[in-house]
């Protein structure tokens, strides 16, 4: 760990409290002039570290940037998240993360990236990544699931972003199936799963999650201005300040990484199932469902154990539904 993922972490320790500098020398192990340049380097970043003579330095406030090594500390001891990277700019990081893939990586690496060029949901459709403003992220996972299950993975991320939405700020979140995060009728968050096979057998599987944190309206395309929404827009209209990525990155990771866990096997999975059906805006719902070329309509009734949607349609046959673009009936 960097020197200064080593003095964020000794601050928080100190919970809002002065560490001296010798203190954090002998912490640190380094000397006394190193403390003293590592802290002008994260001021440098926009943390405010406050210095009284007499009692030392603390750490006042954090800047909304995405730190690496700050953030893999945080969460301790995880798969998801055991390593991770953060880039300025990259095309998508779920092609990142397909290279990593490709060349070793182990599991549960994950690729943050500030801004995308091209991001993408599902059907190829492109994603929004405006610079800062979100979580735009992917991680590794090498499940050891069936392909036909799959679609568990996505459900165990819905629940996880939910879980984390809450946990931070207090947003009552619904799940759309099955890929989308709704918070008061619109979009925040969105789930892309693509896996390599091999012999019939998933080989590995990219989880890419992009969720709108500090949008503005201005930041969505006219196509979706509508239906989109971001956490500072929903905090605001509470008449609340806008979080810190960082904090919601930590808390989301973590989650991701139980909830993943979950879905590797049938009695976890369907703790996440009761919880996704609780969340659930899908469910109970009339809905028309198009699957490639052709049209479904009927009541959507459960989620399957594998992670598909049971659809029982106007004849009172029932479709077993494993993915589709889901529009609700009024």
């Amino acid at each position: 760990m960097s020197v200064d993922a080593q003095l964020l972490a000794a601050f928080r320790v100190a919970d809002d409290g002065y560490m001296t500098g010798p203190e954090l020398s002998h912490r640190l192990d380094v000397a006394r002039a190193t403390v003293s340049r590592h802290i002008e380097e994260l001021r440098s970043l926009g943390f405010d570290i406050q210095h009284q003579p007499s009692l030392g330095y603390r750490l006042i406030a954090s800047p909304d940037i995405l730190f690496a090594e700050d953030i893999q500390y945080r969460l301790g001891k995880t798969v998801i998240g055991r390593q991770v990277l953060v880039y300025e700019r990259t095309a998508s990081t779920n092609d990142l993360v397909e290279k990593l893939a490709l060349d070793g990586a182990a599991e549960g690496v994950v690729v943050f990236a500030e801004s995308q060029a091209r991001g993408r949901g599902r059907m190829g459709r492109s994603w929004a990544s405006p610079r800062g403003k979100g979580l735009w992220f992917s991680t590794l996972l090498r499940p050891k699931l069936p392909m036909s299950s799959v679609g568990r993975l996505t459900i165990a991320a819905s629940v996880a972003i939910a879980r984390a939405i809450h946990e931070q700020t207090g947003l009552a979140a619904e799940i759309k199936w099955p890929n989308d995060v709704f918070i008061g009728g619109r979009k925040c968050a969105g789930i892309l799963a693509e896996l390599r096979t091999e012999l019939d057998a998933i080989k590995f599987v990219v989880l890419g999650i992009g969720l709108d944190v500090n949008c503005e309206a201005g930041d969505f395309p006219p196509e979706v201005g509508g239906i989109a929404t971001s956490l500072k827009m929903e905090l605001a209209r509470q008449g609340r300040e806008p979080m810190l990525r960082g904090d919601l990155a930590v808390a989301l990771l973590r989650e991701l990484d139980h909830t993943c866990k979950l879905a590797g096997d049938d009695s976890g999975f369907d703790d996440i199932r009761r919880e996704w059906a609780r969340l659930s805006s899908t469910l109970g719902k009339r809905v028309a469902l198009q699957i490639g070329p052709h049209r479904l309509e009927g009541f959507a009734q459960a989620l399957d154990e594998d992670g598909s949607l049971l659809v029982r349609c106007d004849n009172g046959r029932i479709e077993h539904v494993v993915s589709g673009d889901v529009m609700m009936e009024k």
